[in-house]
């Protein structure tokens, strides 16, 4: 039986991609993973998901990576919201590995609800289980969030590298808002990596369009 789990990394920040992992196994292979010491990837270091990746990709029997950039999340939410864009993704992402039972960390805290909306538009026989906390509860989920987690940490340390270390890109970093402040006072706009529609962002933007107006 193939079983799917579905996690995300990257929801929260206000700087770089929100990653989403569809990460698929054989439950033959569930025992391996409970090997390895998979759980949810929040309560793992970054060196210990990082040495799991490899071992992870070979007990998989499929797998889909999905990079929503800042820019992308920016103009989704001009039509519509982030919830209903993930729900988008993982529809997609059930529908081209076709498992036998697709198991998702739910977004909403009502799951009844969260999952009408993604059975909605799969294939009635997929079992599909919707759970908050379920990278915690299910392994597999747990894989797909360390896999995501290791691909969002190696999409931030490559833009540390080109702009500049700027902390995690959470808005709860002091490191993060300086950056931000920085950027904003030498630059007057965002990059694209940087989610402009977050209330963060455009705080930071418009309290220096104010301090602009004061000195003029």
């Amino acid at each position: 039986m193939k079983i799917l789990g579905i996690d995300e990394a990257g929801r929260g920040p206000v700087i770089g991609p929100l990653v989403i992992c569809g990460y698929m196994i054989d439950d033959d292979n569930i025992p391996e993973l409970k090997k390895l010491g998979v759980k949810d990837s929040k309560l793992l270091t970054a060196k210990k998901r990082s040495s799991m990746l490899a071992r992870l990709m070979e007990l998989s029997d499929d797998m889909v990576i999905l990079k929503v950039s800042a820019k992308e999340i920016d103009k989704t939410r001009t039509i519509s919201n982030l919830n209903k864009m993930e729900i988008e993704k993982m529809q997609h992402i059930i529908n081209l590995l076709n498992p036998d039972v697709a198991k998702i960390d739910a977004l909403e805290a009502n799951t009844k609800k969260f999952h009408a909306k993604v059975a909605c538009k799969i294939d009635k026989r997929i079992k599909l289980v919707t759970e908050n906390f379920a990278d915690k509860n299910h392994i597999e989920v747990g894989a797909a969030s360390i896999v995501a987690k290791v691909h969002r940490d190696d999409e931030i340390t490559k833009l540390h590298e080109k702009y500049g270390f700027f902390g995690t890109g959470y808005p709860s970093d002091p490191r993060t808002i300086r950056f931000l402040k920085d950027w904003i006072e030498k630059n007057k706009e965002f990059p694209d990596f940087v989610r402009s529609s977050w209330i963060t962002a455009q705080c930071i933007k418009s309290e220096k369009e104010q301090t602009g107006l004061k000195d003029f």
